[in-house]
């Protein structure tokens, strides 16, 4: 049974951006969310998955703050992050912090690690002098590196250690939630596995909340507490990530795990037809009955809501064949 209060929480969130169309400059919004609602409880991992440009990573943006929700609410412990004074909300962010994909990107080439690290610190007033280099050490140590490294430019790491460096810079405020955008989909194979055992750790070992945003459905599944599977700025199923890989329902799911080779024999084969669609004009109805091959006339007319499915309890579909197909 999920708790009554989720750490963070986005609500029949929508998020609009424009761009200038082609005739006389008006504005035309491209909906990147539409109606989501996603909880993360407190110790909880949720991954958020899908095909590029569906939304995740705006998600992931909404629900720290960094983006504003055209409409719906964002929640964080019962807080409307959209309510909040500019002094409140600074109080707010030390609590949750953010892992972006690329950790080179995300680093300044021009200072130190340590002192990038130090920055939450003393920004927030957590720390002062000599302290401050004492807890950028022992944050160091925490993800596997040496503090002796804290005098060095983030040019020479490897990619791995520069990722490492950028969870420990997420670390410094001490946050209960955690936003980890594609955090070792620029990382090699080889690599991309001491990342995710280090942020499985750390979640142990913290108690942090997370919002894991990948591609990658083994990560995912080796991961995640939860599952959230996302479309065209809808999410098409929600639930416990074991439920929804041992028995995938939508027909969006199904495809994304019969499209991975050693994920196939969990999920019945689902044909995709054609491309996808532009996200600026999605299709009418289902988002997804486009490419659906059980697609009905009456999933051009309605937008399917997220519904709990008969007898699972916290499983959550979007899809107006959901009992059919689930039978």
């Amino acid at each position: 049974m999920r708790a009554a209060q989720p750490l963070a929480r986005a609500v029949g969130v929508t998020r609009a951006f424009y761009r200038r169309g082609r005739f006389l400059g008006r504005s035309v919004p491209v909906m990147a969310l539409r109606g989501v609602d996603v909880e993360v409880q407190r110790a909880e991992t949720v991954g958020v998955v899908g095909e590029s440009g569906c939304g995740k990573s705006t998600l992931g943006r909404v629900m720290l703050g960094l983006l504003a929700p055209t409409e719906g609410q964002v929640l964080f412990d019962g807080e409307d992050l959209a309510q909040q004074t500019q002094a409140h909300l600074r109080t707010l962010r030390r609590r949750m912090q953010m892992v972006f994909q690329d950790p080179y990107g995300s680093l300044d080439p021009r200072r130190t690690v340590g002192a990038q690290i130090g920055d939450g610190i003393v920004i927030h007033r957590l720390a002062a002098g000599v302290e401050v280099a004492e807890r950028v050490a022992l944050l160091l140590r925490q993800v596997g590196l040496n503090p002796a490294d804290a005098g060095r430019l983030p040019h020479e790491f490897s990619g791995g250690q520069r990722q490492r460096i950028a969870v420990a810079r997420a670390l410094a405020t001490a946050p209960e939630f955690i936003v980890a955008d594609e955090p070792v989909s620029a990382l090699d194979v080889s690599i991309q596995a001491q990342v995710v055992n280090l942020l499985a750790d750390l979640r142990a070992d913290l108690g942090l909340a997370l919002l894991f945003i990948s591609h990658d459905l083994h990560v995912v599944r080796h991961l995640c507490d939860r599952l959230v599977v996302m479309y065209l700025g809808r999410v098409m199923e929600e639930g416990p990530a074991s439920e929804i890989f041992a028995a995938p329902v939508h027909p969006y799911t199904r495809a994304l795990l019969a499209a991975t080779p050693s994920l196939r024999h969990r999920a019945a084969p689902v044909p995709l037809m054609g491309e996808v669609p532009s996200i600026a004009s999605p299709p009418t109805g289902c988002v997804f009955r486009t490419r659906c091959p059980m697609a009905q006339p009456d999933c051009a007319e309605t937008v399917p809501t997220l519904q709990t499915l008969k007898g699972t309890g916290d499983r959550r579909i979007a899809c107006l064949r959901a009992e059919e197909i689930a039978t």
